[in-house]
């Protein structure tokens, strides 16, 4: 006969009870505070977000006449230096906030297609890689700079569905142009600043701003606000931030 525990079970099933009562209350009771924690309407998430929609008086400009490879460009191809929807909705603004840190993606890709770069605008973080190729059966030159002239490649794409891969190093605008058709331009934003690009309709979003009052940074290529644009950011709310820009 087994050795009786103080409380007349035997030792063996005494220690597995108290363990699986040890479990099952820190089982259970883990659940419960995380789910009174998320009840408790005293407590914000850090951080808040910032909404809204970039807009223009300014029209669509005037296509621009290919003046060369008509049968891959066509005769014209649209100017998207002002990409304007109805309603007066702008894309391709960059939106920042000076000083807060974010993540940009490692590397942004651009198509060269009807003898146009696709997307227009990408962010990218420093040291990341603009990532290229073409969808024309022709001669794409891709050439990247700084804002000081500074060339960061300058590549040659003569044939589609053919990726190539090029760094840049430093934080800055760098333009894209190519060589052979020179109407074409792309933008790539490289940063470590929290930035968004608004979309067809305009909008744009920021989420995870820390709490703090800043003057927003805001770039377009053809286009600029009228003045400087502040706002006040508050834990665990959002907050929305219309852009008008003009000449």
């Amino acid at each position: 006969m087994g050795r009786i525990s103080p409380v007349g079970i035997p030792r063996a099933g005494a220690i597995a009870a108290i363990t699986a009562i040890a479990a099952f209350v820190l089982g259970a009771g883990e659940p419960r505070a995380r789910s009174l924690r998320a009840r408790d309407p005293g407590v914000k998430p850090a951080g808040g977000t910032i909404v809204g929609v970039a807009t223009t008086q300014e029209g669509a400009r005037p296509p621009i006449r290919a003046t060369i490879d008509p049968a891959v460009c066509g005769s014209s191809v649209p100017d998207e230096s002002v990409m304007v929807a109805g309603g007066g909705h702008l894309a391709n603004v960059v939106v920042s906030v000076p000083g807060v840190k974010a993540s940009q993606p490692a590397d942004v890709a651009f198509a060269n297609e009807k003898c146009r770069f696709v997307p227009r605008v990408g962010l990218l973080r420093p040291g990341g890689a603009v990532k290229m190729m073409s969808k024309d059966a022709t001669l794409h030159t891709m050439h990247a700079a700084a804002a000081d002239g500074r060339a960061f490649f300058n590549v040659s794409i003569p044939v589609p569905n053919v990726t190539l891969s090029r760094p840049v190093d430093k934080a800055g605008l760098v333009t894209l142009s190519c060589s052979t058709h020179t109407w074409m331009r792309g933008f790539v934003h490289v940063t470590e600043e929290l930035s968004a690009i608004s979309g067809s309709d305009g909008r744009y979003r920021l989420e995870g701003v820390p709490a703090g009052k800043y003057q927003l940074r805001v770039w377009h290529e053809a286009l600029k606000t009228a003045a400087p644009v502040t706002v006040v950011v508050k834990d665990g709310e959002t907050v929305t931030v219309d852009l008008t820009l003009v000449k």
